[in-house]
């Protein structure tokens, strides 16, 4: 079955064709992803407005560019995924609309695909995928997540962040300390250069038990020392590395935690603050301790892209599961909410 898919729930505009009848390391035969950064930076964040608008523009010629990378004719596809939610509902709206008329106009199934979701399954796109149960640590801009996967399609939230998301502290913090948008990636490159240890901050709500995660204290924090600091470029990195640190044990010690509760040793990570190389490290380190494993996306499936959409639209629709063919998006959408693969489609290592 190919499948093309559509991201649109933010500022990067996705899209990919998935095939599940050739093997799992030619599947994605063409993706690719424009981004939104140099649109939004002046405004030091997303604009709802502006995003939609953007993606209106790019969406059509990045289809085209992505059908012609994948040696493919419109009328090749088998059907058409989309983000459905969560999301900002202008943007879901830009790619359900195209997404709906693809389907339409070919004569194909479509289906909503849950952003989460898909950042979730997009590890089972690699080599050697983990099979359920695992626990996945959903770790975004947007969401700080731990949840049991008992099988495809069938979660159970473990924890999540009650304030900022771990990505959105990234920003946050490095926003407060003058760092260009968006500052996420750049705290992280700007701690690379940072003395481990010279500021030491708290690892929040691990004293305490439970998943949960708060991460707007540690914020607070930085803010602090930041000010109280001479504020020069290697106080700047050495603040950034300890940010980095506190928040990397933080969801390390939640991640082991879950994994005892859900008694497994297999565990997911997925969104765009898996690509940090320090929390890969570490997690890495702790899954070896543990004698389990950890499995990540490559790096440029991380952050939201078209691929991941492709590949949890194709599960689904190889499950016989479809939409109705009018255009319709969940801004809010409870991940727990999902219906479940049929038995014999919930492992990804069938291939057509």
């Amino acid at each position: 079955m190919k499948v093309l898919g559509i991201e649109s729930s933010c500022d990067e505009t996705g899209v990919a064709v998935y095939d599940t009848g050739l093997a799992p390391d030619q599947a994605l035969r063409a993706h690719h992803v424009y981004s939104q950064i140099a649109l939004h930076a002046e405004y030091g964040g997303v604009v709802p407005e502006l995003a939609s608008r953007d993606h209106v523009r790019k969406l059509l010629p990045l289809v085209r560019q992505t059908l012609a990378d994948a040696g493919l004719a419109p009328g090749e596809l088998d059907g058409v995924a989309y983000t459905a939610g969560p999301g900002l509902v202008g943007a879901l709206l830009v790619g359900a609309g195209v997404a709906r008329s693809l389907a339409w106009a070919l004569d194909v199934p479509a289906i909503g695909v849950h952003h989460m979701e898909g950042h979730l399954l997009a590890p089972l796109m690699e080599d050697d995928p983990p099979e359920p149960p695992f626990v996945a640590l959903l770790v975004s801009g947007g969401h700080t997540q731990l949840v049991a996967v008992d099988r495809i399609g069938a979660y159970r939230l473990l924890g999540e962040t009650l304030d900022d998301a771990a990505g959105e502290a990234f920003d946050k913090t490095a926003k407060l300390m003058g760092l260009p948008y968006p500052g996420g990636p750049q705290l992280a490159k700007l701690a690379e250069q940072g003395t481990p240890g010279r500021f030491r901050f708290a690892r929040p709500m691990t004293d305490r038990p439970g998943l949960d995660f708060s991460f707007s204290g540690l914020k607070t924090q930085v803010l602090l020392a930041w000010r109280d600091s001479d504020q020069s470029e290697t106080t700047r990195a050495d603040i950034a590395r300890g940010f980095e640190d506190a928040v990397v044990d933080t969801l390390a010690i939640k991640c082991e935690r879950a994994l005892d509760a859900a008694g497994c040793d297999t565990l997911v990570v997925a969104g765009g603050v898996g690509a940090n190389r320090r929390l890969r490290a570490k997690l890495q380190e702790m899954a070896q301790r543990r004698g389990g494993r950890v499995c990540f996306p490559r790096p440029s499936l991380c952050t939201d892209n078209g691929a991941m959409i492709a590949f949890a639209g194709a599960l689904r629709l190889e499950a016989g599961q479809h939409d109705d063919a009018s255009v319709h998006v969940t801004p809010r959408w409870d991940m727990a909410t999902l219906a479940p693969l049929a038995p014999d489609k919930g492992a990804p290592a069938a291939h057509g």
